[in-house]
């Protein structure tokens, strides 16, 4: 298990370095007394650079990255973009909320979408889903798509069920508003505790002017999202 804390240094005296580099030792300390009962090898790169630039280049060696939810306060130079992580980073993302402490991923909920990124997902999460007691495959169609859109979703059961994992399929009529309000409106009526998802199958920019997934999950799912890009 690896961790990261950078912070950017551009400009700083020699004394505001030195106390960025007591803040992160502290902080690997805190993270090592965190994670070491738990895992056999723990291993914490400290680096004092942009924090996405340091993230996308080590998350080179990893097989999943976790970060928060919301963007962190401050600039560019001290604090971490979700939405642009999840753009830089090319690996499966899992982003925790807040107030989530663990994850245990027993009801996974599938956000189906026929787009690249919504396939990559899927096949991230298979290590997930394989472990998963229960999993539903959902995708929110418009009317007049319901058997065209099934066909897809019985398409990803099937995948599923090829790698020994049993999938629900379910199709539902967009009842108006955001699709990812109503995704995890179902998720947590059915006691779901992660959603896999695509991230970004149109721009960024477009969905950050126009609304799409991506951004509503990021502004407010209340569970945890595995998001591949």
């Amino acid at each position: 298990m690896r961790a990261r804390h950078q912070t950017f240094v551009s400009g700083r005296t020699g004394a505001d370095i030195e106390n960025m580099k007591l803040k992160v030792a502290r902080k690997g300390d805190w993270f090592r007394r965190l994670a070491h009962p738990q895992h056999g090898r723990v291993e914490w790169r400290p680096a004092l650079d942009f924090p996405i630039d340091v993230l996308a280049r080590e998350a080179r060696s990893a097989d999943l990255v976790i970060i928060g939810r919301a963007k962190t306060p401050g600039d560019a130079y001290s604090s971490l973009d979700p939405g642009v992580a999840l753009l830089r980073i090319g690996r499966p993302t899992l982003i925790v909320p807040d107030d989530v402490s663990a994850v245990r991923a027993d009801h996974i909920l599938i956000a189906w979408k026929d787009t690249r990124e919504a396939r990559r997902a899927v096949r991230d999460a298979l290590p997930f889903l394989r472990s998963a007691a229960r999993v539903t495959i959902v995708a929110i169609c418009e009317a007049g798509d319901e058997n065209t859109v099934a066909g897809h979703v019985d398409d990803v059961a099937d995948y599923l069920a090829r790698h020994g994992i049993s999938g629900d399929p379910r199709v539902i009529p967009n009842r108006g508003g955001s699709a990812a309000e109503q995704l995890t409106k179902l998720a947590q009526a059915e006691g779901a505790d992660l959603l896999v998802a695509g991230a970004y199958g149109h721009s960024r920019l477009g969905e950050w002017f126009f609304g799409g997934m991506t951004r509503d999950l990021l502004a407010a799912s209340p569970i945890c999202c595995l998001m591949s890009h």
